[in-house]
């Protein structure tokens, strides 16, 4: 696959006339430390476009990137326990106004999970929020490098069933798996090379 073109527009934290402009829009959210940043970064193939740390809770902001002709939206994660609680409002706030209050329709939401740890009681409220407003969405198990070999079929299996009928992709950052299920899912292209 082509290193996607792509670039960092800004941070909001607020209504933003960038939200407007008709740009398709694609939503990144999951939990705290799930690795949003480099699923982004592995997916666009641009080392560095998005901020990784290994410091949960990093992003504070919606950071907006526009990739090819779409905005793509990685969203503060979720559930991060050293946030003092007012922090953790404050993020949970900016999360469910993007989503759920500002207008904004995103093409397509991806919900990260941590294919190890599976979807935390965080993950499964974000998920039926997103299915009570018939928001668009794919789960994606990131880190699926971390499950051994022999055990991944059958640990897929117990993400599906868990999942329900959602449509789960598998993907590890490192090893590029998933990489192109997921491009033809956000570019509704049955090839994005």
């Amino acid at each position: 696959m082509k290193t996607l073109a792509a670039r960092f527009l800004k941070g909001i934290v607020r209504p933003d006339p960038l939200l407007d402009d008709g740009t398709p829009q694609i939503a990144f959210v999951g939990r705290s430390n799930v690795g949003k940043s480099s699923l982004i970064n592995s997916l666009t193939g641009i080392k560095g476009l998005a901020r990784t740390s290994s410091f949960p809770g990093r992003t504070q902001e919606i950071n907006v990137f526009a990739v090819e002709r779409q905005y793509w939206l990685d969203l503060p994660g979720y559930g991060y326990s050293k946030h003092s609680l007012e922090k953790k409002r404050e993020l949970h706030r900016l999360i469910d106004w993007y989503l759920f209050k500002s207008g904004c329709r995103p093409k397509r939401v991806v919900l990260i999970i941590d294919a190890v740890v599976g979807p935390t009681d965080n993950d499964f409220e974000m998920l039926r929020a997103l299915e009570a407003t018939d928001m668009p969405f794919v789960v994606v198990a990131n880190k699926a490098d971390k499950i051994k070999k022999g055990r991944a079929e059958a640990r897929w299996r117990e993400l599906r069933a868990g999942l329900e009928s959602h449509k789960l992709i598998p993907y590890s950052s490192q090893e590029i798996l998933g990489r192109k299920e997921l491009a033809e899912e956000l570019f509704g292209l049955r090839e994005h090379r």
